[in-house]
């Protein structure tokens, strides 16, 4: 990074840090992040330094909490506002997982049900930006789905994005199935065994281990789908 964004960095870092120190700290003083600047004019304002740009955007939006008076990180900032944040600067710097790895570690950390919504779409939508690579923020946005808002329609959704849209020969295996674990979960046993068993005879699956286990887990939603009933 050039030298005069070293000084830019450290100077924005100070000044947000001083403004922090000198504010008031009432309530309402940071519960709103100001409105998100559009990818296209931080373009512009990169003269030429787009990653560079990305990162001091992530700084400040990170430095923005830290002399509030929230009682939690995170929960009283305007979440649609802090998406659109997100948005230009992975539009600014495709190619950085962090705004994602924040949205997904740092920004999930909310107890309304509406931001945590908020946060998974957005990871769901960037997803497809460039699946291969995108993909863990995806399935850590599908056990969210999971086990924080309970839908499971919704953890689906985001599951079988991964497998269908993934196909680098690095995205493990345990991603690839996801969906057919909250498959099982909603008590979809059928639509679970006939999508293993697709998934069996596509000749995707190309390890013999990987492979026994799969067949052995459909014969298990087999076993369970000609269980009598009691």
């Amino acid at each position: 990074m050039p030298p005069w964004l070293w000084t830019l960095l450290a100077g924005a870092v100070a000044g947000q840090l001083a403004v922090h120190a000198m504010a008031p700290t009432h309530e309402a003083r940071t519960s709103d992040l100001p409105a998100a600047p559009r990818a296209a004019a931080l373009r512009v304002a990169s003269f030429g330094e787009p990653e560079a740009l990305a990162r001091l955007a992530m700084l400040y939006l990170q430095a923005f909490d830290l002399g509030g008076a929230n009682t939690l990180p995170y929960q009283r900032l305007d979440y649609s506002r802090l998406v659109a944040w997100l948005e230009s600067i992975v539009a600014l710097d495709p190619h950085s997982q962090y705004p994602l790895f924040c949205a997904s570690r740092v920004y999930t950390q909310t107890t309304d049900p509406a931001r945590l919504r908020l946060v998974l779409d957005f990871l769901y939508r960037e997803f497809f930006a460039d699946p291969n690579r995108r993909w863990p923020w995806l399935a850590e946005a599908a056990l969210l789905a999971k086990h924080e808002l309970k839908d499971l329609p919704l953890a689906r959704r985001y599951a079988a994005a991964i497998d269908r849209y993934t196909t680098a020969s690095d995205v493990p295996l345990w991603a690839k199935q996801m969906e057919v674990f909250i498959l099982e979960d909603m008590d979809e046993l059928e639509a679970a065994r006939i999508m293993l068993g697709g998934l069996l005879e596509s000749g995707r699956i190309t390890d013999p281990g990987e492979a026994r286990l799969l067949q052995q887990r459909l014969q298990e939603l087999d076993r369970r789908l000609h269980a009598p009933t009691r």
